[in-house]
């Protein structure tokens, strides 16, 4: 290891903006998903991955991956959602170690009554302020992190 290459004042600036805003966004975003639909920000997202699957089903191993936690994690999150009948599990007929996580219709119902909350705090503090060429340099700089984290 050499010696540390320290951030300069804008990209400490930056480094820090980017904590702050994630940490407060994730805030509102967990406050209203409780308050209005008694989920968390981890459990609404997994919701929106099975509705977006088809037949509204994926495997475990996939959806772990798709919404960036471990899968005891998941497993966990999973658990909670089955108890209040949002999405149950079912076994892989091919791979007896295989089981899918399945969209209830319970599940389904609770999404689409969460999602315009959920979409008005994303709007109100992230979407709506930036104009054009802010939510680009978003979109591309953090495509960017994901894709060299994510090994592609």
């Amino acid at each position: 290891m050499g010696e540390a290459k320290w951030l300069s004042d804008d990209e400490m600036a930056a480094w820090q903006a980017f904590l702050t805003a994630g940490a407060l966004l994730d805030r509102r975003i967990e406050e209203q998903l409780k308050s209005e639909a008694d989920l968390s920000h981890l459990q609404y997202e997994v919701l929106v991955r099975l509705s977006a699957a088809e037949g509204g089903e994926l495997r475990m191993s996939e959806l772990a991956g798709s919404v960036v936690t471990t899968k005891s994690g998941l497993t966990y999150q999973i658990t909670q959602l089955e108890k209040a009948g949002l999405v149950r599990r079912r076994s892989c007929a091919a791979d007896v170690r295989g089981v899918y996580a399945v969209l209830t219709d319970a599940g389904r119902d609770r999404l689409r009554r969460a999602a315009p909350g959920h979409l008005e705090v994303v709007r109100a503090h992230l979407i709506d302020v930036l104009d054009d060429d802010q939510l680009r340099s978003l979109r591309e700089g953090l495509g960017e992190v994901v894709r060299r984290l994510s090994g592609g």
